[in-house]
């Protein structure tokens, strides 16, 4: 052969050659997988928020859920004042109670009524230094029918009847409940109580499931068949059922009671999920060695098994979370759920229906705190379960 009919490659050149791909474990490509799902990502920081809100933000605060000031009950969110005098503003709140207020929207005290005239529609106020009347007789007495304005008040001079700004409730960012209790904290102890419920009880969840569903699905045979049809008699009826008939026997509305009738039964769903998981490695090769070396049952389950099937139960439990959430709060709304004070977000919508035309804000802020967790939950089980399914990956 000639060697003038070959090209030699310059040795230079191979430093230039592109590296081969980094070796990357399980969880370090379903990591990489999940950071280019963006809606898990979103699902992913709005669980850090909730998690933040519920446990850190409370450390910051200086009221607590019990708190009440019955002065200021009811107050919404945005503030429609009125400047009666030099930079003295007052809000009216719907059941006549005139409260002074600051430019920026913080609650300064109330005003004494000292003074009714139910006849003329008047209520006379002071702070001990001013004297203000109130004339809401406009739209309501035949003289003042047909009025662009509801009320007006009176200071030493003209009429005030048009409000000076609309402001955010700095003293009370979410308003106020009956008892004049910060909504927002509130709801900030609520995802406190939400979330230690739904995690604990799907922790408890876990341990039961993926130990019952993996010997059932291991030993076989009558073991097996006995094991999940008791699976079957209990998922025969809702869950929720099952968790309102034991709030209902034990009769103590407390946390851990909520944890554990909630933990007693939802472990079902774990059970024939790592059942079908396991059913599908136990006759794999690697199984069949360990056996023939003499592993111990317990060993094969716990770390040859379930190890294999660890992606679907993280999926399902990151799924669990969010459906104990609304299980709790459900239970929690019809009145089950932990006693008052404490308040969890289905305590909180269920105290808000009693006014839900007149202060819909009390309704509105737990029921899309509970409606954010869920969504934030489900979006990051979702990419969860695209980034630890190894026949979904794309490279």
């Amino acid at each position: 052969m000639d060697a003038s009919q070959f090209t030699f490659v310059d040795h230079s050149t191979l430093d230039e050659a592109e590296p081969a791909r980094q070796s990357l474990t399980y969880w370090q490509d379903a990591w990489r997988r999940l950071k280019k799902h963006k809606p898990a990502m979103a699902g992913l920081v709005g669980v850090i928020i909730v998690i933040l809100f519920g446990f850190v933000a409370p450390l910051f605060t200086s009221v607590s859920y019990s708190d009440q000031t019955i002065d200021y009950s009811n107050l919404p969110p945005r503030l429609t004042i009125y400047e009666i005098a030099d930079d003295y503003y007052v809000f009216l709140t719907k059941d006549y109670k005139l409260l002074r207020v600051s430019g920026r929207g913080h609650i300064l005290g109330r005003l004494d009524r000292i003074e009714q005239d139910a006849v003329n529609k008047l209520y006379t106020y002071s702070d001990g230094n001013l004297d203000v009347v109130l004339d809401f007789g406009y739209n309501l007495l035949p003289g003042k029918m047909d009025s662009p304005f509801d009320y007006s008040f009176t200071v030493d001079g003209p009429e005030v009847t048009s409000p000076a700004k609309k402001v955010f409730n700095k003293t009370y960012p979410a308003g106020s409940d009956s008892l004049g209790r910060n909504l927002l904290v509130r709801v900030m102890y609520g995802a406190r109580i939400s979330l230690t419920v739904a995690f604990v009880a799907s922790i408890v969840n876990l341990l039961i499931g993926v130990a019952y569903g993996s010997l059932a699905a291991y030993e076989g045979g009558r073991t097996d068949i006995i094991m999940m049809r008791i699976v079957d008699i209990l998922n025969s009826i809702p869950l929720v059922l099952y968790v309102i008939l034991i709030m209902v026997l034990v009769g103590n509305r407390g946390l851990w009671t909520m944890i554990i009738a909630l933990g007693s039964v939802y472990w079902v769903v774990m059970a024939r999920l790592v059942r079908g998981q396991v059913l599908s490695l136990k006759e794999q090769e690697f199984i069949l060695a360990a056996r023939a070396l003499g592993v111990h049952r317990r060993n094969i389950i716990f770390r040859h098994l379930v190890p294999n099937a660890i992606g679907p139960i993280i999926v399902s439990m990151t799924m669990m979370i969010p459906a104990a959430v609304f299980t709790e709060s459900f239970i929690s709304f019809i009145g089950l759920g932990v006693s008052a004070p404490m308040a969890s977000w289905g305590t909180l919508a269920n105290n808000a229906l009693t006014g839900l035309l007149s202060y819909p804000y009390q309704l509105f802020f737990p029921s899309l705190a509970i409606a954010f967790t869920m969504l934030s939950f489900n979006m990051l089980g979702d990419g969860l379960r695209d980034a630890l399914d190894p026949r979904l990956r794309k490279g």
